[in-house]
């Protein structure tokens, strides 16, 4: 749970903040007055006063597009920068582990292939072994 939490997890809700927040209306940093309560009661109007201004909307752009870059010491799920096990079953256990994360990323290439805009938040050469800030 821990390793999945660390990694796969935060890649999820993590690695497409900037892609899907970097339009402001999706994720405004705040709001200049309550949000509507009912369908339809929305005008362009309200919705100009209601965004924030413009230098909340690029600090908060900044800081998504921050959290969104790759770390400088970035290692892929499954690959360990010391070799941390000497032991036989621990060393064939993670290169189980390397076997399914490569066929994995084999299947999400092969299945973005198709798609007009990939989806590579997933692919175990994208997730980071852990969360590094």
């Amino acid at each position: 749970m821990v390793i999945f939490t660390g990694s796969a997890q935060h890649a999820a809700v993590n690695s497409g903040q900037f892609d899907f927040g970097s339009w402001m209306p999706n994720t405004p940093i705040s709001l200049q007055l309550p949000p509507p309560t009912k369908k339809g009661e929305a005008t362009e109007e309200t919705m100009l006063k209601t965004l924030p201004d413009v230098n909340t909307t690029v600090q908060g752009m900044a800081t998504l597009w921050l959290l969104s870059q790759q770390s400088s010491d970035f290692a892929p799920l499954g690959q360990y920068s010391e070799d941390h096990f000497s032991e036989e079953t621990p060393r064939q256990m993670m290169a189980n582990f390397k076997k399914e994360l490569a066929a994995l990323s084999a299947a999400i290439k092969e299945r973005n292939k198709t798609l007009e805009v990939p989806y590579t938040y997933l692919d175990p050469e994208e997730v980071e072994n852990s969360v590094a800030i």
